[in-house]
């Protein structure tokens, strides 16, 4: 028997860019989608939460979990892919990661009580959070050049176009076919995404013995650390913040695991998150930007469909139909981020990305309580351009001085900044409008009772007018005193919202500061970090 040729075994180091342009694409593809499918996950399901805690018999507290536990898993799981995929391979992680969310998806629909809907969307949010990394450091591994330049710019338009649809299909499927939908919808999809990762996906190859070294330390303190981080920023703004016995316990064990975490990264022999990326300069900055970003993305999309309920009182048809402008605006601005990030300085398209979101939030702040489509198409239209000229150059900034194994964990913690910023953001902004609500509420209550005011007079003739269809007079009075309860509520929250968006529109105004400081990576930096690799 003739011995196997030596030329005949495969390089230990595949070479993704050199796949033909038809592979590469067909590889994107399903991974892109595979994203989408995770991220958009988030916002089908808290549009219909109302729903499933009725279906289900749960309580208040117990039904914020599963947004709550979705989350803190896959905050956990986004750094730790990288290591995943240095193990696994990207092919086994991003299949394993599709088909298991597929499967979780699967076991949510199931679920009998709130019990088992917690514990099978942690595991969904833990599994599916490894397809959101991979795909931004897989995209950048397979393209190089112009190529490269769409990589961020249709990434970022997932990214930002899943929260804006979420609420829209969410609420349509649940109107259409019951709650349990908006999760049996995942599994026709995951399926197709799970066999074509495994059929697809070749850029690189598995490491097994890293599994026999990792450092479960390291492991349990980050999930100590973002795990708790998370739980505090989601039930912060609803139990007022560290008064909360359980919320104080949650950040002093998250702060706990930070110091732990530190000290693994720094010490250990097989770290599971290599903080080594911080290391430029460049990629901090880009970081900054980021969590900028996901403070304002996920902030106004939280805030607008809010202020379309609980002040103009819109069904979530009504809601999703105004707030799609914004998608409209990101799919077209693509093309031109994309072709911008070739011609122009980064630094200048990020400048004018942070300058025009600004201005649509600016714009935004002056809110009336009967502002709905046409009001508010133009501030949204603004903010669906200006987030690409945001995203697409902090992806190339962040991205672009690494390759293969470094590359996977400045992709992990990239887009970890980006939650992390919508997760800060959706908890400061809650917290924002409550205490504004209530400031608004007490100044609007004092102007009210001055002297030659009208307002008892008001609410007197209301009264009168009640009183023609109930003869209960101090009934009468009671519905007159409640209308005019609803319309100051109305009024102070809407007030309150204005000084939300103004607020967020200073943010990204200071960062605008931090621009001059950032230097891409030079070419150089670029070779010299793919030849090491290639050694």
């Amino acid at each position: 028997m003739n011995a196997p040729r030596r030329d005949a075994v495969p390089p230990a180091h595949p070479d993704p860019a050199a796949l033909p342009n038809a592979r590469k694409y067909l590889i994107f593809a399903v991974m892109a989608f595979g994203q989408f499918m995770a991220l958009i996950d988030i916002q089908i399901v808290a549009a219909s939460l109302n729903d499933v805690q009725a279906g289900l018999s749960a309580g208040p507290a117990e039904i914020s979990w599963v947004q709550t536990g979705y989350l803190m898993a896959e905050l956990v799981m986004i750094p730790f892919s990288a290591f995943l995929a240095q193990a696994l391979s990207t092919r086994w992680l991003f299949a394993l990661s599709a088909g298991l969310f597929t499967a979780a998806s699967a076991l949510c629909g199931a679920a009998w009580d709130i019990d088992s809907m917690i514990a099978f969307r942690v595991l969904q949010g833990f599994v599916g959070g490894a397809m959101i990394p991979t795909v931004f450091a897989t995209g950048f591994a397979l393209f190089t050049g112009p190529q490269r330049a769409m990589i961020p710019a249709i990434l970022g338009m997932i990214a930002v176009l899943a929260p804006t649809l979420g609420p829209t299909v969410g609420g349509w499927l649940t109107d259409a076919f019951g709650w349990r939908s908006i999760f049996y919808v995942n599994v026709v999809p995951g399926i197709a995404v799970t066999a074509l990762a495994a059929a697809l996906i070749r850029v690189d190859r598995s490491d097994l013995s890293l599994l026999r070294r990792i450092d479960y330390a390291h492991l349990a303190a980050m999930a100590a650390f973002l795990g708790g981080l998370q739980y505090v920023l989601e039930e912060g703004p609803r139990y007022d913040w560290f008064d909360d016995p359980a919320i104080a316990a949650a950040g002093w064990i998250s702060f706990v695991g930070l110091l732990l975490f530190l000290e693994r990264s720094r010490n250990s022999a097989g770290p599971i998150v290599k903080l080594t990326p911080f290391r430029s300069p460049t990629f901090v900055f880009a970081c900054v930007f980021n969590l900028v970003i996901g403070f304002g993305l996920y902030s106004a999309t939280y805030l607008i469909p809010l202020f379309l309920g609980r002040v103009r009182g819109y069904d979530s048809l009504q809601i999703g139909t105004t707030v799609f402008v914004t998608g409209v605006a990101q799919i077209l601005s693509v093309v031109v981020a994309a072709r911008l990030s070739q011609r122009v300085d980064p630094r200048r398209m990020i400048a004018a990305g942070l300058s025009l979101f600004a201005l649509s939030l600016w714009s935004t702040s002056f809110l009336t309580s009967e502002w709905g489509f046409w009001s508010l198409a133009l501030p949204q239209a603004l903010r669906g351009f200006s987030i690409m000229l945001c995203i697409v150059p902090s992806v190339t900034l962040a991205l672009s001085g690494f390759a293969a194994a470094e590359l996977r964990y400045a992709s992990g913690l990239f887009n970890l900044m980006r939650n992390l910023g919508g997760a800060i953001g959706i908890a400061v902004v809650t917290t924002w409008l409550q205490d504004d609500t209530r400031g608004n509420v007490a100044r609007i209550g004092e102007s009210l009772g001055e002297a030659h005011r009208h307002a008892p007079d008001l609410v007197a003739a209301l009264a009168d007018r009640v009183a023609q269809w109930t003869v209960d007079a101090s009934q009468a009075l009671l519905i007159a005193q409640g209308e005019f309860a609803q319309v100051v509520t109305r009024q102070a929250l809407t007030l309150a919202f204005n000084d939300v968006f103004r607020l967020m529109s200073w943010l990204f105004l200071a960062a605008l500061l931090l621009v001059p400081f950032c230097r891409p990576a030079a070419p150089e930096a670029v070779k010299a970090a793919k030849a090491a690799d290639a050694h």
